[in-house]
């Protein structure tokens, strides 16, 4: 897409800080970042949502995800990773272009686990929300 910040890098339209690359995907250092390290990785598909993507390109996405925590790994050691996107404005998502960030955790960093996103189980009890998969 023309106006996505995404795509431009990708087009070399906008500068970036490469930590890695292979054919189906791109991983840079955030310019604004949460952590020492914290990069985003990207389909050079152009895509919004994890779905969207077929089953081979999720395992390629994914393999760079894992090589890109390896290489993290190596060149800052840190204590731990918190990883994931966001999907979609409900779930924060910002740049309309699929991204998985990747943030490297320090013990005594101040941060919280992936349960610290969001605490709002809803009105009805889990047994219904399981009754609705049965469904």
């Amino acid at each position: 897409m023309s106006d996505c910040i995404f795509c431009k890098i990708l087009n070399k339209e906008v500068p970036n800080y490469t930590v890695y690359e292979d054919d189906f995907a791109l991983a840079f250092l955030d310019i604004f970042p949460h952590a020492k390290g914290h990069t985003v990785v990207i389909p050079k598909k152009h895509t919004e949502k994890f779905v969207d993507l077929n089953e081979d390109e999720m395992k390629k996405l994914i393999v760079a995800v894992k090589k890109v925590m390896d290489k993290i790994q190596i060149v800052l050691n840190p204590d731990g990773f918190n990883v994931g996107w966001n999907e979609r404005p409900a779930g924060g998502q910002v740049v309309p272009h699929l991204h998985i960030h990747i943030f490297p955790r320090y013990n005594g960093d101040g941060g919280g686990s992936v349960h610290s996103i969001i605490k709002n189980a809803g009105v009805i009890s889990v047994e219904e929300v399981a009754a609705k998969f049965r469904a």
